[in-house]
């Protein structure tokens, strides 16, 4: 008998086949939207809510079938958008370095804590749109095409964001004197 895939057929959806899309998933989208949101417990409403809309999505048929992840992101995405419509903007947290080389000296770590620091800032000025596309291609390591299907543009068009992104970026370390 042919397996049968769950996200055709919402009937064949099973919990241990939603449990492995959950285990696979959740943790890029908790990281993603901690990232943009700041906030540990705001982070993990997103991730709740946003498996329970994926949940009603494949109950209606609404969901496609060729990228699940780009379309958790973009559900993610929209909540976390939603929500900064509701209320102001909280810190955004970008700690690259979570687990600091023990060999680094103190000073060495101080100094690799400003230069995050600065950066999180820049990005903070930047537009959503070219947030996203940089934490998702640089932070969450996605190709050009992945970002372009969690964006909803084309992979040309993602390159171009990202191009303008870093740009920005660059502009705005310079302005501030933080260049080295």
């Amino acid at each position: 008998m042919e397996a049968i895939n769950p996200l055709i057929n919402p009937r064949a959806l099973t919990k241990q086949a939603l449990a492995e899309i959950y285990e696979q998933h959740s943790p890029g989208v908790f990281r993603y939207a901690y990232r943009l949101l700041g906030d540990q417990e705001t982070a993990e409403d997103c991730v709740s809510d946003t498996f329970s809309r994926f949940l009603r999505a494949i109950r209606h048929m609404e969901t496609p079938i060729d990228n699940i992840q780009a379309y958790l992101y973009r559900m993610a995405h929209n909540w976390v958008m939603d929500h900064f419509r509701k209320q102001p903007l909280p810190p955004l947290s970008l700690d690259d370095d979570l687990h600091p080389n023990q060999k680094d000296n103190p000073s060495s770590q101080v100094a690799k804590k400003m230069i995050q620091e600065r950066v999180r800032a820049a990005l903070l000025r930047l537009p959503a749109e070219q947030q996203q596309v940089i934490q998702l291609r640089f932070l969450e390591d996605w190709s050009h095409d992945e970002v372009a299907a969690a964006l909803g543009k084309s992979p040309e068009a993602t390159r171009a964001l990202q191009h303008r992104a870093m740009e920005s970026l660059r502009r705005l370390l310079i302005e501030k004197g933080n260049d080295k």
